[in-house]
């Protein structure tokens, strides 16, 4: 037990240093703030998580087992087989005290065939995303408000069995932080796998892909924190990127600067930003009327250099400067 000690402390010592020559390395070039990967952080024993990494000289498979350096041979339960030799695996234990490990194998690529239509995506909290085909828009399930109250009693029946400082935690107190850990698991497990199945739809039926590079962070301190939160906009982006990687398609991600002020139809710039309770964009320059979302979505594919079935004249990125001013 002694070395396998030395060995987590050892790939712990190497994840700092790699995070930390990384974050120096994007201060030396001078990258932008957002860009930056930031400095490695110390957690406290008791908030984090037990993890092991494992290059390709610690471990080996071998009928079926995990084999890891000093002698240490686990018997893993797959969810499926792995489709090439793995690089490393990293040994993860999560919130209800199960243990994981997750393989590095290379990508497979599933090309599909080609269907000739391409779709904007607009990113939003009362409708997650907004596209240019109605069949595709992606509505709101509400997973964490559905699961909101059960957490709750879990939460205060921890609350109320709280140990003090330098006590151990009852059985009571325990399980009932199982039972939240359950909770949201599964309201995780959920978003996940709605994100996976509407990214698999959409990349089935367009060739390219032209999407908001939103930023979600950015809500997090607003008054839309909870709803944005429960919306997953961030878990639902990802997949859409992995998705298309595996399947390649083009996918475009378009800066979203301006993208509800400019008309789809002439490419007139509003002079004043639409407040959220406006839902209606109306063009004051060739008087389009649409519903605003769906005006962004089409503004999307526009600045990607494509063209909205039904749109003519469009202009590529941005109106004339007589029109800016």
């Amino acid at each position: 037990m002694r070395e396998h000690g030395e060995i987590c402390r050892g790939c712990c010592v190497g994840d700092f240093a790699r995070s930390r020559a990384k974050a120096l390395k994007d201060i030396k070039a001078r990258l932008p703030l957002r860009r930056r990967a930031g400095m490695p952080r110390f957690k406290k024993k008791d908030l984090a998580r037990p993890s092991l990494n494992y290059s390709r000289r610690g471990f080996r498979l071998k009928d079926g087992r995990l084999h890891l350096a000093c002698g240490i041979v686990l018997t893993v339960v797959w969810s499926r087989q792995l489709p090439a030799a793995p690089s490393s695996v990293r040994l993860y234990r999560d919130a209800l005290g199960h243990w994981y490990a997750s393989f590095v194998v290379p990508a497979r690529v599933e090309p599909l065939p080609a269907t000739g239509r391409v779709i904007g995506i607009d990113w939003g909290v009362a409708q997650i995303a907004t596209t240019t085909s109605d069949e595709h828009d992606l509505a709101h399930a509400g997973y964490g408000r559905k699961a909101a109250e059960r957490l709750a009693r879990y939460q205060r029946m921890m609350a109320r069995r709280k140990p003090q400082p330098g006590q151990s935690a009852s059985k009571g107190y325990r399980e009932a932080r199982r039972q939240a850990a359950k909770a949201h698991r599964k309201v995780a497990r959920q978003r996940q796998d709605a994100a996976r199945k509407w990214a698999k739809k959409v990349v089935r039926d367009h060739d390219v892909l032209a999407v908001e590079d939103f930023r979600p962070k950015c809500l997090a301190k607003t008054t839309m924190a909870r709803k944005s939160a429960d919306a997953a906009i961030g878990t639902i982006k990802a997949e859409l990127i992995a998705m298309a990687r595996k399947h390649r398609r083009d996918l475009r991600l378009v800066h979203p600067a301006h993208t509800t002020m400019d008309c789809a139809r002439c490419g007139a710039r509003a002079k004043h930003a639409l407040p959220l309770s406006e839902r209606t964009y109306t063009c004051t320059t060739c008087g389009a009327v649409s519903p605003r979302d769906k005006n962004s979505a089409r503004v999307m594919l526009i600045r990607a250099g494509l063209a909205p079935a039904g749109a003519d004249r469009v202009r590529p990125d941005r109106p004339p400067d007589s029109q800016a001013a």
